[in-house]
């Protein structure tokens, strides 16, 4: 098998159609699975996938596990050289994963590579570029809704001067598309850290594959659309506030000094009030 491709859903009934349907397009050469792990859809995701894919291997998971755990339990299914993380509301094009294998297989430097993510009229999605590592003061200007008066203080975290047409090393790539090499989730024993619920644990498998000795690398050699987040525009932005918080501090705890945790830990119930009263206007 050369490539399982596996994907979360949580209520993503509009968008995964789609999805699969373009998956199976993007491999004409290569063999292919895909599995899916439902989160605890409360919609009809999971009737429709049963009705209308049968040869996708479906995970219900009856609740919802968080992002991590839910890949992981897809990777635990997966038989596939390369495994490609991929959101429910992407869209590959004819032929591209077939490129992307092979680009993979002439490079065994590369343990994980991203693609050229782009909106519905063909351009870079801005929202969805490779970016550096956070530091403490971007995450902590996030925390406090800075950006919000001060947009430019996040230019270099979100690395605004990318070139989105030149092949190049980069620190991360974004979760919703991330081809990894199979070797890499077995020496770490998993995709993603499950110690993330959701958020940074795209960014922290980035920084596992640099710490095994491999490569991280943006390629434009294929697109992919994406829709940026579909499912998480459901959610109440208290709700990912938390959640994001939460995840910033357990990032940091991991691979950072200990003094920068505990800093983002004091600050955080100032950000969780800022968007408590956001969430009232």
């Amino acid at each position: 098998m050369d490539l399982s491709v596996i994907t979360v859903t949580w209520n993503a009934e509009k968008e995964i159609a789609e999805q699969i349907r373009s998956v199976f397009s993007g491999c004409e050469k290569s063999s292919v699975e895909e599995i899916i792990a439902d989160n605890g859809s409360a919609d009809q995701t999971i009737r429709l996938i049963k009705e209308n894919f049968p040869q996708v291997k479906l995970i219900e998971n009856g609740a919802n596990l968080g992002f991590g755990a839910a890949n992981n339990a897809g990777l635990r299914l997966a038989n596939g050289e390369f495994v490609l993380f991929l959101n429910p509301d992407m869209k590959v094009f004819p032929g591209s994963l077939d490129k992307m294998v092979e680009w993979m297989k002439a490079r065994p430097e590369v343990g994980l590579a991203g693609c050229r993510l782009v909106d519905e009229n063909g351009d870079l999605n801005q929202e969805a570029k490779p970016r550096r590592f956070p530091g403490l003061w971007d995450q902590l200007a996030l925390v406090l809704k800075i950006p919000h008066l001060f947009p430019s203080i996040l230019n270099r975290y979100l690395w605004k001067d990318f070139n989105g047409d030149k092949e190049q090393e980069v620190d991360s790539v974004r979760g919703a598309f991330m081809l990894v090499r199979r070797e890499v989730c077995q020496k770490l024993g998993w995709g993603f850290d499950p110690r993330y619920f959701f958020w940074f644990e795209d960014v922290d498998l980035c920084r596992e594959v640099k710490r095994l000795g491999y490569k991280v690398i943006y390629t434009p050699i294929v697109s992919c659309l994406d829709r940026v987040g579909q499912s998480f525009k459901k959610r109440a932005s208290l709700w990912k506030q938390k959640q994001f918080t939460k995840s910033m501090i357990q990032y940091f705890r991991k691979w950072e000094p200990w003094y920068k945790w505990i800093i983002i830990a004091a600050f955080r119930p100032i950000g969780i009030a800022l968007a408590w009263l956001a969430s009232l206007v």
